[in-house]
């Protein structure tokens, strides 16, 4: 069960932040709902490796990265995974990330200048904007 996804888009995401971005998700993601758990993830682990645990998948071409999914990996949406978007925006120069759900819902986020807008309705959980201080934030509990 769960809240099926599609994403697509592209984001100029420079190589040489990906460590600095990995830690930064990983910080956001522990404590939510969803798939990722800290101890499982290798020390090694890339942007590339954590974009299972957000329900998509990450092609790295050099500072670029690109967005799709996996049929296989069946992507579903939490809030690990709305924590990895909002996560990596310092990080981000550019780009746009369109996801579709399951429901035919479509929402964007878009980044410019270190920060994330999302455009239209979350599917998942009907948000008009992405949660901002996803640190100090409690675990959202969703049914």
């Amino acid at each position: 069960m769960g809240y099926t996804v599609m994403p697509s888009g592209r984001l100029n995401l420079p190589e040489s932040e990906d460590a600095a971005a990995v830690a930064a998700v990983q910080t956001a993601m522990a404590g939510r709902g969803g798939w990722y758990q800290p101890d499982a993830f290798p020390s090694s682990g890339t942007l590339v490796d954590l974009a299972v645990d957000a329900r998509a998948s990450i092609i790295r071409d050099g500072d670029w990265i690109e967005f799709g999914y996996d049929d296989e990996g069946d992507p579903k949406w939490s809030d690990q995974a709305t924590a990895f978007y909002v996560a990596i925006a310092p990080f981000v120069r550019s780009g746009t990330v369109r996801i579709e759900g399951e429901d035919g819902a479509r929402w964007s986020y878009t980044y410019a200048d270190g920060q994330v807008t999302q455009q239209g309705w979350n599917g998942w959980d009907g948000s008009v904007e992405p949660f901002g201080d996803y640190v100090d934030l409690p675990p959202l509990d969703h049914p």
